[in-house]
């Protein structure tokens, strides 16, 4: 049976990235993209801002200390979105098998697409290049027999390089590498690692079982795998999107109910018109709330019926939300977000004609967005957001 031919493309710094495509005069200069506040979070940082050691999921004030003449760009996440669908365009292109993993990659199984396009490494070529020509941006690739080495194969070929990993060749691309490019071997266990003198994959390979067993119990027997490069799983097609959400952490601690109530309307709106987009339904409505002290609480509730209305996204999230100030009165809240998960596909051109699971308010919105723009039509409830 021939080897698989396994696919893992990042696009480098993506939304930096597309900011520097954008505004030419940020090309070539350290750029953020996160919250501007406070207590805002980099989601993204160029690879001039690295330099500085700002990274993703770093505090805000963090970045500005390490990179005070960096240029700090709020996230378009609608626009990254449009450019995503751009480049999982191109992944259809050379294969059906497209796993999503966020916005800015994916798997992409090619073993039977060889047939047609040539070997792995010039299927990667093809649509690196496509990229590049139809959005003007880079990316990364992984190639390899299995999901575990592609990724890791991309990680080390950025930026804008590609990395194949031979398969007569695994455990010489692996063995030097250190124990942390293993999957779940975080900072806690790399540290037990590390007291027990195992510092690279070959000396966690090696390593006897009972030593394993005792430093990862059950899960012994899968990074023993991943240290010899084994990893069956398949590549999951239509998996781009597992859960939808919008969050908002606020300058200042919210503790009026009403606000919050405007604020999942225009959370609920956000998440069905992206529903809606990608021709998705929504089985199950959470609210997400923190609290100033980072305590976190998230309440979920499944529906009858998957669903893509405004109305009903809002009225579910509003009365969780409700539920929970019920037993948490007039406390302050750091951050609310609400999600939608448990999707399920429609048919796109079915849900906007019929309306199928949409409400006739949805409907007229999403028709007058279509021809004047998203900020064509707003409601009333969040004209003062």
């Amino acid at each position: 049976m021939a080897e698989r031919a396994i696919l893992h493309v990042d696009m480098d710094a993506f939304y930096a990235s597309v900011e520097q495509r954008d505004e030419p005069e940020y090309r070539g200069k350290p750029v953020i993209v996160g919250g501007l506040g406070r207590r805002g979070v980099v989601c993204a940082a160029s690879y001039e801002a690295r330099k500085y050691g700002v990274h993703s999921a770093q505090p805000m004030s963090r970045a500005r200390g390490l990179c005070p003449e960096g240029i700090y760009v709020r996230p378009r996440m609608g626009h990254y979105r449009q450019i995503s669908r751009q480049v999982f365009a191109v992944f259809r292109r050379y294969t059906p098998l497209v796993e999503g993993l966020s916005l800015d990659e994916a798997f992409l199984d090619v073993s039977e697409s060889r047939r047609l396009f040539g070997d792995m490494r010039e299927i990667a070529a093809c649509i690196v290049g496509d990229i590049r020509e139809s959005t003007s941006l880079t990316a990364s690739v992984g190639m390899a027999p299995n999901k575990f080495l592609a990724k890791l194969a991309s990680y080390l070929a950025k930026p804008a390089g590609f990395v194949w990993v031979d398969p007569d060749k695994v455990q010489a691309f692996l063995d030097p590498l250190p124990v942390s490019h293993i999957w779940g071997i975080g900072p806690r266990s790399r540290e037990k690692l590390h007291e027990a003198r195992i510092t690279i994959i070959a000396e966690l390979r090696k390593a006897p079982e009972s030593q394993l067993d005792s430093l990862f119990g059950r899960h012994a027997r899968r990074y023993r795998d991943l240290a010899e490069g084994r990893d069956d799983r398949p590549v999951v097609p239509g998996a781009e999107e597992k859960s939808m959400s919008q969050e908002c952490t606020y300058e200042v601690d919210v503790a009026d109910l009403d606000r919050l109530h405007r604020e999942l309307l225009g959370f609920a709106e956000n998440v069905a018109t992206r529903l809606r987009r990608a021709g998705l339904r929504a089985r199950t409505v959470s609210v997400k709330i923190r609290e100033p002290d980072f305590h976190t609480h998230t309440r979920s509730r499944s529906l009858d019926h998957a669903t893509c209305d405004t109305d009903l996204l809002y009225r579910t999230g509003r009365d969780l939300l409700d539920r929970w100030w019920d037993e948490h009165p007039d406390t302050r809240v750091r951050l609310l977000g609400l999600g939608a998960s448990m999707l399920s596909g429609e048919d796109q051109a079915e849900l906007f004609q019929s309306g199928a699971g949409t409400g006739e308010v949805d409907r007229i919105v999403d028709e007058v967005r279509e021809k004047f723009g998203g900020e064509a039509l707003k409601r009333g409830k969040l004209i003062n957001q």
